[in-house]
């Protein structure tokens, strides 16, 4: 296994991925629980780690005073209105069965993208990491926005269907079949633990 790649694991978080009092995108959730999401991307994490491969957790995860967040559209407002999504609040932490270990990096993120406002592509330079594999919630948000950003960064893309989920089975089909391609090699939870073993 080369120690080049890294998985990234994108915003599997309570709010999103897990339904109950603590959801805050209940369509995204009841996906994520159909498709079994969150059992296939434990099991792709448990053999990244026997891999040996470096792994990061990042969540959208506000500081205190949610200025630091980069992005003003008016649908991210609602956050601090609702002081929602903050850094230490239940709904932002990772769902438990995907919970990092103390010695994998998280981070925290004031918009889509994994990387604007954070110093992941900085770290994964540093690492030596030119190989990115890709699984998260939601697939048109914060999946194909990283996946976008790593390609024109010159890194490898790599997405992994059945760990990612959508609120509308029709936009997670189309980034799949049209957009991710575009970005990156579409691969299965399958295909990329064998390429590991």
């Amino acid at each position: 296994m080369s120690s080049n790649t890294a998985l990234l694991m994108l915003d599997y978080q309570v709010a999103l991925a897990q339904e109950g009092e603590l959801c805050l995108a209940p369509p995204l959730a009841a996906q994520v629980r159909e498709r079994d999401v969150l059992s296939t991307a434990k099991r792709v994490l448990e053999a990244a780690r026997a891999a040996g491969l470096n792994v990061f957790h990042v969540r959208l995860a506000f500081d205190p005073t949610y200025r630091l967040r980069t992005n003003r559209l008016a649908r991210f407002d609602g956050y601090p209105a609702n002081q929602k999504m903050k850094r230490g609040n239940p709904e932002a932490e990772f769902v438990a069965e995907l919970a990092p270990l103390e010695d994998e990096p998280v981070v925290d993120k004031g918009a889509v993208n994994a990387f604007i406002g954070t110093p992941l592509r900085d770290v994964l330079a540093a690492e030596g990491i030119s190989h990115v594999v890709l699984g998260g919630i939601a697939t048109h948000l914060v999946v194909e926005s990283t996946a976008r950003h790593a390609s024109d960064s010159g890194l490898q893309v790599s997405i992994v269907e059945d760990l990612c989920a959508a609120p509308d089975p029709a936009i997670h089909e189309f980034a799949f079949a049209k957009t991710l391609p575009l970005f990156g090699t579409v691969t299965t939870a399958d295909e990329v633990i064998g390429s590991w073993s």
